[in-house]
Order: C-alpha cells, then structure tokens, then sequence
C-alpha cells in the first residue's frame, strides 16, 4: 500500500535533511502509530506523504509513483487529518467543509450530504452538522476535521496529533472509531496510550531516521528505547506509584 525506499527531505537546498534515508512499507489495511519526541520528523514524513513537501528517493502510494503526474489521483485515494484543525476547516459550516471535496470530484451534492451524514454519525457528531465552524470548540473542530477526511471514504488515513483537543469521553470515542476503520491508517501522534490502543505496529522516528520499527506492544514497553529516543512509557504501563 505505502513504500518509501531511501527517502530524503530537506526544508531548504544545501540543508540537513529533516528525513533521512527512510524505508519502509505498509502492507493495505495496517494501523501503524508513528512517534518520536518533537521534531523527529512525524509531521514532515505525513506532509511528504501527501505530496506537499519534494524529496529525494522512491515513494509508492496504491502501486503509484508519488510523481507530479500521479499525485491527484493519490490524494484522492488519501485522507489526512492535519495538525491544526484550523488550517482543514475553510467554510462558514461544518457540512460546507464535509462536502467541499466530494463535490470538487464529481459527487452529486446530495451524495456528498449523505457522506457526511454517515461519517458525523461515526463519530457521533451529528449535532455539529450544521454548526458554524467559528462557534464550535477546538475539540469539536478536531471531530469535524475527521469526519470531514472520512466522508471522502479514502484508501489511506493519515492522522496528525488525532487526539490533541479531546476530552476524555471523545477521546475513548475516538479510539473506537478508530478501531472499527478497515482502511490503511498512519497515526502520528505523542499520545503513546491512543498507540498502544488502536495500532499493530510502531515506526519510531529519531532525528530524521527510523530508531526502531515493529509490533506496537514490544516497542511501548521497551523503557530503555523509548528514553534514549527522548520519549517516555505509555502512562497506562507505568506502575501507579511511579507517576
């Protein structure tokens, strides 16, 4: 499904490289949690993913090349929820935003409507349909921003900080919804606990380059590897008396 071969990325000609020599592959319908303390390079790998960001190497995306030539049709077949939900949510409503895409590749609107009818009633976020997006909070913008990339139905999800904003009930929610998703997803995110939750595998990033890559479980509880990467145990493994 994904394949990167010796991937490079540099933000400026002449700089270090934020990647360095990445390769791996995701196998059609693999949740794989990518972590790494601030500034491994978590968002890069995803924005490169997506095409926004040039790169030196081998991207395969659905058995395409990551070329110019191909890249719309791979970001049809690509949801990703961004970071900052700001930056996702563009019209005056929520629905404005859930069938901007769909419509843009052809849908009928009332095709797109019934997309984000069942996408909302995933998430259990009906209510915020018709709401306007400056009159909603952070967290219902980030269940917005979701809903918004799942009512696109794509092949692969990509999630940036998926958690960031929720409170506890739309995070278990989340991680539910998350759960009952077939297709391809890749979540980055500092939430070690969301990892440990909804994804078989892990790819650690340090520094631009994979630390370590493989089952989620082994990965989380490895102390000694999560600290020398500047990251710590999930809370959910660490004994009470030592929080």
């Amino acid at each position: 499904m994904i394949r990167f071969e010796n991937v490079c990325v540099s933000y400026e000609k002449g700089d270090a490289p934020v990647l360095d020599s990445l390769s791996f592959e995701i196998k059609a319908g693999e949740s794989v949690g990518l972590i790494g303390s601030n500034g491994a390079g978590k968002s890069t790998l995803l924005k490169t993913l997506t095409g926004l960001l040039s790169y030196d190497g081998n991207i395969t995306v659905c058995n395409l090349p990551l070329t110019k030539d191909n890249l719309a049709e791979i970001r049809r077949k690509t949801g990703y929820v961004m970071q900052n939900s700001d930056n996702q949510l563009f019209m005056p409503k929520v629905i404005d935003d859930m069938i901007f895409g769909p419509v843009n590749y052809g849908e009928s609107r009332e095709n797109a409507e019934k997309s984000a009818d069942e996408a909302l009633a995933k998430l259990g976020a009906e209510y915020l349909k018709d709401r306007y997006n400056h009159k909603i909070s952070g967290g219902e913008k980030r269940l917005a921003a979701i809903a918004t990339v799942l009512a696109m139905k794509p092949e692969i999800l990509l999630f940036d900080e998926p958690s960031s904003a929720l409170d506890p009930k739309n995070r278990r929610s989340l991680i539910s919804i998350l759960n009952s998703i077939p297709e391809t997803k890749i979540i980055a995110t500092h939430d070690l606990d969301l990892v440990l939750d909804t994804c078989e595998r892990v790819i650690l990033l340090s520094g631009g380059r994979i630390a370590a890559q493989g089952n989620a479980g082994n990965i989380l509880k490895d102390k000694e590897l999560l600290e020398k990467n500047n990251l710590e145990l999930p809370l959910s493994l660490i004994p009470r008396g030592e929080i």
